[in-house]
């Protein structure tokens, strides 16, 4: 059996394997030591947050049987691609192609918060008023189908071998469910990591309800892209215990802790002027 046959048939375990099992010592590591107290149960959270994942889980895959990995390998038999016109070896064009796709991925999400029609989508991720590892997984239908689309543009475009993709796919799972915990790492570990990978500190910020804090820290897994983009910003201005989290407009419990409501927000209200370069803000960040 080649990597790419043992990968193509053992994607969805492996996936899953590394799902369940960061979800399982995130969620661990926050009840035994949490960073902030949250002010929504967690069997709420929890039951509602992983409803809608396991929702679009069932969406996305009725709407798109094959997934990113079927993609990967009809690309790969028609020789589409930049990595197909350009050969490289293997492991080169792996690890070109996952850092591509996670510029991709931070483009994408600099996208949503800029485009006022797509910020309703995204808005359903940030009207969470608590910040775990949930959330991490926490996505209107609509933006997960959106997100798959621009997924599978990118590996056309791209080309990227079979085993990237699944790497990449993993890696996405498991470092949304790491730099969404609501857990404290040493100062000294956290300040080394951040120059690397997105830590939980780092990502909080970026959960603020003021502006100028939500409109940093794009980044999910590699902390390059908002360094190198003037988007990086190292600490929330009230601290981590004392910044608050969500969007201030949205804050009723039906609306943005249950199922029900986070199907719903992204068409409540009215389309406004929110884009990414506003500077309507006030004095605490919060113009929106």
């Amino acid at each position: 059996m080649t990597l790419d046959e043992f990968v193509m048939t053992y994607e969805k375990p492996l996936r899953m394997g590394f799902f369940l099992g960061m979800l399982a010592l995130m969620g661990l590591w926050e009840v035994l030591a949490p960073r902030r107290a949250l002010t929504v149960s967690k069997g709420v959270r929890w039951l509602n947050n992983l409803g809608l994942v396991f929702f679009n889980s069932f969406v996305a895959r009725l709407l798109f049987p094959a997934a990113a990995v079927g993609v990967a390998a009809f690309a790969a038999e028609q020789g589409w691609g930049l990595l197909h016109y350009y050969p490289v070896s293997f492991w080169p064009a792996v690890v070109i192609a996952i850092v591509a796709m996670d510029f991709v991925i931070w483009l994408q999400h600099v996208m949503v918060h800029a485009v006022p029609v797509l910020w309703r989508l995204h808005r359903v991720h940030h009207a969470d008023p608590d910040f775990d590892v949930t959330t991490g997984a926490r996505f209107h239908t609509l933006e997960i189908i959106l997100s798959l689309l621009i997924k599978f543009a990118t590996i056309v475009v791209l080309g990227p071998p079979v085993v990237a993709v699944v790497i990449f796919e993993i890696i996405l799972n498991v470092m949304a469910m790491f730099n969404h915990g609501n857990v404290r790492l040493p100062i000294g570990l956290d300040r080394v990591l951040r120059w690397l990978v997105v830590t939980p500190d780092m990502h909080r910020v970026h959960h603020s309800v003021a502006d100028d804090e939500a409109n940093s820290n794009f980044g999910f897994n590699l902390s390059i892209w908002d360094r190198l983009f003037g988007t990086y910003r190292d600490q929330p201005r009230d601290g981590h215990e004392g910044m608050i989290i969500g969007i201030h407009k949205y804050r009723d419990p039906k609306l943005v802790s249950w199922l029900p409501g986070m199907l719903a927000l992204p068409f409540i209200g009215r389309i406004t002027g929110y884009v990414i370069n506003r500077r309507e803000w006030d004095k605490q960040g919060t113009g929106n």
